[in-house]
């Protein structure tokens, strides 16, 4: 697929994804969602990607919603160039489960935590709205310190989007995750680090340098098969009742994996002292219970 709002490059088996609207400060819009879900779809099919890498052109990460069409930017009844949107109303009633009603950041992050590759947000600049809650499903979170982090949906009328009532709470807590929403200021990469936003920050012409140095340590050293199970096993846990719900999963896997080639490499090439080579696959070598989440009940 060639993109227009975004731009997708492998390299010693990690992906950079970079929001390309730079003259915009890479306004969120539709077809950059579109094209975002494609090219994450392409990293999960391609087992030479070992990591994603996500970050903006420019001196912005994302400044938010694309806000062009002036007051009726969030009014998607009142707009002809949101066609995804059509739909959702009928003489003038909202069908609440149409398709169309669907917020397009939340199909976005939805994605992102459905991902099997290990995803790093190398945040470069300003990244407020939706460009903050997309960061969210991403693993690790790199700033800059020229990043600025707002939740400002509340100053614009309308509330957190892109799942972010249950994501942002999960990684900083309620307390910050109310602080941050409910004042909807816009605040610096030291105040996203104090919160747990950010893993750490640094100067902004080693921003990339730390991500890819972080996903090429992955890629080196790391499983992919175990990768893309501990990722979903760590991400979906967060909302278990019960520390037994983590012990059936962790016991299943380990099982698996177990009686596969990566473990048997994983061992003697540590016994032999030299760089593992895993022959396990992503594309085909999940194991039968994955993904396990389909499930209503454990057996």
């Amino acid at each position: 697929m060639s993109y227009k709002e975004i731009t997708y490059a492998v390299a010693d088996n990690v992906a950079t994804l970079t929001l390309h609207r730079p003259d915009k400060l890479n306004a969120f819009t539709g077809v950059m969602m579109s094209e975002m879900i494609d090219a994450f779809d392409q990293a999960d099919a391609d087992d030479k990607v070992r990591a994603v890498i996500v970050t903006g052109a420019g001196r912005a990460f994302c400044a938010g919603a694309d806000l062009s069409a002036g007051a009726k930017t969030f009014d998607y009844s009142a707009r002809s160039d949101r066609p995804e949107k059509a739909g959702a109303e009928t003489n003038g009633q909202v069908d609440w489960s149409s398709e169309a009603v669907r917020d397009g950041g939340g199909r976005l992050t939805l994605r992102i935590f459905e991902s099997k590759k290990p995803v790093i947000g190398a945040i470069n600049g300003p990244a407020v709205g939706v460009g903050a809650t997309m960061q969210l499903p991403m693993d690790i979170r790199i700033a800059s310190e020229t990043a600025r982090f707002g939740f400002v949906f509340a100053r614009r009328g309308i509330v957190p989007e892109a799942c972010s009532s249950w994501f942002l709470p999960r990684i900083v807590g309620i307390s910050k995750a109310m602080e941050w929403c409910a004042t909807g200021r816009v605040f610096d990469a030291q105040e996203a680090l104090a919160g747990g936003l950010v893993s750490r920050v640094v100067k902004p012409e080693e921003l990339l340098g730390a991500a890819q140095a972080l996903a090429r340590e992955i890629a080196e050293n790391t499983a992919p098969v175990s990768i893309a199970l501990t990722r979903q096993m760590l991400w979906r846990m967060l909302g278990a009742d019960h520390p037994m719900e983590a012990h059936k999963i962790d016991s299943r896997a380990i099982y698996a994996r177990g009686r596969q080639g990566d473990a048997r490499e994983g061992v003697v090439s540590f016994l032999e002292k030299r760089p593992a080579n895993f022959p396990d696959q992503v594309s085909k070598d999940m194991p039968v219970f994955y993904p396990w989440w389909n499930e209503r009940k454990y057996s």
